[in-house]
């Protein structure tokens, strides 16, 4: 904590330089101020389209991003901040001309409030971007000086002023004029006249366009200008400039877009067209009416016939088999038991019902009768009849059937022909229904978007919107007049701080105690504040004596040598307070006083202060006096004070210092903080190492004592004053 407050000392010494220093700077940046040209801003808010809702989600702005696209918001800023945009708004602005008055300190520019209408015609470029010094002398003439004092061409309001090729019509206007009491018309102005170019950088420098939240679709666009007017104009003018230009561009994209899909439609329509006689042609030549249903038809046939086919020759089967087994038995037709499966005819059943009816009646007969017999043989003929009757209804009905077989095999093989082409059919019809089909969604897709191109070309309206007009400011954004001054102050606080800082760090002064005991080994006694008053005086060094007496350095007949630096660091003070204050103690005490008198050593004289005598000795004459010799001159004295103070010389001027501290018995060394630098410190320990003065010891003066710098500056003042006073 001490640290700290030994630190801030120098600087609450010079707390009222510091606060002179913020005051004169508070006072440079209101004059500042007063000079400066204001800066006066205006924002506008602009919501742009946003495709997610509304009319823009329509399938027309989703499906054809000429109309909307998804509206990044970087993207719109770039667009806005534009010189193609910017050079849009300029054209519907009058800010190519600035008519400014000139004053003494700066100039301000009149805009509106300009009582001139100006109609040029520049030859040159070099013309431009350049002031024009118009003086008015009257209400009727006025003189223009060329830039860079070229020239100057006299002419008169209303009428035309030729020059450099270039033409300029300056005509005064009325209403300004009047609407102001007390107008003065007649004075100085300055009129440039501004290339697209520098208009455009100027507009881009003080234009500023951000979002107002990265997810939300609002950009706020603001501009600053001397003329409040001029601000809000620009932003205004930009944002429905803005809207227009996006109008115009939707408007021309759906136009083109109409046209385009006129073309295309009718293109299409004729592929269309092409398209379904291609495939009327191809069924035409190949006879397909339906070509599904046809395969449908013929497989369904085919597969009637070949069930037919399986049946025919499963009975064919059987009767091929039937008819070999009657052929292998033909010689014995009783013996013989046809399959009736596969043999189901009804008049074949009732031959073999009266083949068995006859064989039976045989048997009967054959019971009574012999074979020869005749009745016997007329049955055996029936029965050879009726089997051979069978055998040959056998063989016909194989026939028939195998016959029926083969046509029905043959209609199936004819059936099958009619699938020999049907893939590449198939193939050749699905490649022309593609090609139509890819035709036919074209035509309908451009159809459909060609209305929706027609109805927006149609609409001619915006999804933007400008939430937040910019109205004149009344108060200026810049200069920022509370931050300015507050940093002007701060800037003077720190300023003085600085210098402060350095000034104490140039003096390299002794300050205080931590200073000296972080230079030295030699230790501090005592310290002695600032003393205004006598009596604090009298009390400190009354108390100083106590405790150079505790500290066994005032002993009894002891030898104090004070020393100092130079003159004026205290220890003259501590010389005379001292011995005083041994008086008061009733101890004896001698004050030895270094002059420039005779070479004789005078006698001690009693002083003023009662108890007290004073020694003079001449410096010339000690200096030639070895350490021996002055020790043998002041030892009578020893025997006779119980205390010896010697006031020495400084110890930068005078060699016989050096001398009367070898013979102290205590050395006492007064260290001013405000006058003694801190290099001598260092001298002091380096003259101790070398010469070995007895018991040494630094006083410091004026401890603590930290004065006002005002008031120093002010004591510095009236002392030079007193000099030069003083002076012939």
């Amino acid at each position: 904590m001490d640290e700290q407050l030994r630190i801030l000392k120098p600087y609450w010494r010079g707390f009222p330089l510091i606060v002179l220093c913020m005051f004169a700077a508070v006072v440079v940046a209101k004059k500042y101020l007063s000079y400066v040209t204001p800066m006066y801003e205006a924002t506008a808010k602009l919501k742009l389209a946003d495709v997610s809702e509304g009319v823009p989600s329509s399938n027309l702005f989703k499906d054809l991003d000429v109309f909307a696209t998804t509206n990044k918001i970087t993207a719109e800023i770039e667009v806005i901040r534009s010189q193609v945009l910017i050079n849009t708004v300029l054209d519907s602005l009058d800010f190519d001309q600035e008519v400014k008055r000139i004053g003494k300190v700066r100039s301000v520019e009149l805009y509106h409030d300009s009582p001139f209408v100006i109609h040029a015609s520049l030859g040159h470029a070099q013309l431009f971007d350049k002031p024009f010094l118009l003086n008015v002398r009257s209400e009727k003439d006025f003189s223009l000086v060329f830039p860079d004092g070229r020239g100057e061409v006299k002419g008169s309001f209303g009428e035309v002023v030729n020059f450099a090729d270039s033409k300029l019509l300056i005509e005064l206007r009325s209403d300004v004029i009047q609407s102001k009491a007390n107008f003065a018309l007649i004075d100085q102005y300055s009129i440039e006249f501004l290339s697209r170019e520098k208009l455009v950088r100027n507009i881009q420098q003080n234009l500023d366009i951000v979002a107002v939240d990265k997810d939300v679709p609002v950009i706020r666009i603001s501009f600053k200008s001397a003329i409040p007017e001029k601000a809000s104009q620009f932003v205004n003018r930009m944002a429905s400039c803005y809207i227009r230009d996006y109008i115009e561009t939707k408007y021309r994209a759906a136009h083109i877009t109409v046209k385009f899909l006129n073309e295309r439609i009718t293109d299409v329509s004729r592929k269309l067209s092409a398209s379904e006689q291609s495939i009327q042609q191809y069924r035409d030549t190949r006879s397909i009416t339906n070509l599904t249903q046809e395969t449908e038809t013929d497989l369904r046939k085919i597969s009637q016939l070949k069930v037919q086919e399986t049946n025919l020759r499963m009975s064919l089967d059987a009767i091929i088999e039937l008819d070999e087994y009657m052929k292998k038995g033909s010689g014995n037709v009783l013996a013989l038991a046809p399959n009736f499966e596969a043999f189901t005819d009804l008049l074949s059943t009732e031959i073999v019902k009266k083949i068995k009816q006859l064989q039976a009646e045989r048997r009967d007969l054959l019971l009574t009768y012999t074979a020869e017999d005749e009745r016997v043989q007329v049955i055996d003929k029936k029965i050879d009849d009726l089997g051979s009757y069978l055998q040959e209804s056998i063989g016909n009905t194989r026939t028939n059937l195998q016959t029926k077989y083969d046509r029905l095999s043959q209609e199936i093989r004819q059936a099958e022909q009619s699938f020999i082409g049907i893939p590449e059919k198939e193939r050749m019809l699905t490649i022309l229904q593609r090609e139509f089909d890819i035709y036919q969604r074209s035509y309908n897709f451009l159809n459909e978007k060609k209305i929706e191109a027609e109805i927006a070309q149609a609409a001619r309206i915006a999804f933007h919107r400008l939430i937040s007009p910019a109205s004149p400011s009344r108060t200026p954004v810049s200069p920022n007049r509370i931050i300015i001054i507050i940093v002007a102050a701060m800037l003077g606080m720190f300023g003085s701080m600085a210098m402060i800082f350095l000034v104490h760090a140039l003096k390299g002064k002794v300050n205080d105690v931590h200073t000296i005991e972080r230079s030295s080994v030699i230790p501090v006694i005592g310290q002695t504040p600032f003393l205004k008053h006598e009596k604090g005086r009298i009390r400190h060094f009354q108390k100083l004596a106590i405790e150079l007496e505790l500290k066994r350095v005032a002993a009894n007949h002891a030898r104090l040598v004070i020393s100092s630096w130079k003159n004026r660091e205290g220890r003259t003070l501590h010389a005379s307070y001292l011995a005083q204050a041994f008086v008061r103690q009733n101890r004896k005490t001698l004050l030895i006083e270094l002059t420039e008198g005779p070479a004789a050593i005078a006698q001690p004289v009693s002083s003023s202060y009662r108890g007290l005598d004073i020694l003079e000795l001449s410096t010339t004459h000690v200096s030639k006096l070895t350490r021996a010799s002055l020790e043998n001159l002041l030892e009578p004295f020893r025997s006779q004070y119980n205390v010896i103070i010697v006031n020495n010389e400084p110890l930068d001027t005078n060699e016989a210092s050096f001398l009367l501290m070898s013979v102290a018995t205590t050395n006492l060394v007064v260290l001013d903080s405000r006058s003694t630098p801190k290099k001598q410190i260092e001298v002091l320990n380096r003259w101790q190492h070398e010469f070995s003065f007895p018991d040494l010891h630094f006083i410091l003066n004026r401890a603590g004592y930290n004065p006002n710098v005002v008031v120093e500056m002010f004591g510095f003042a009236k002392r030079l004053y007193n000099r030069l006073k003083k002076k012939p």
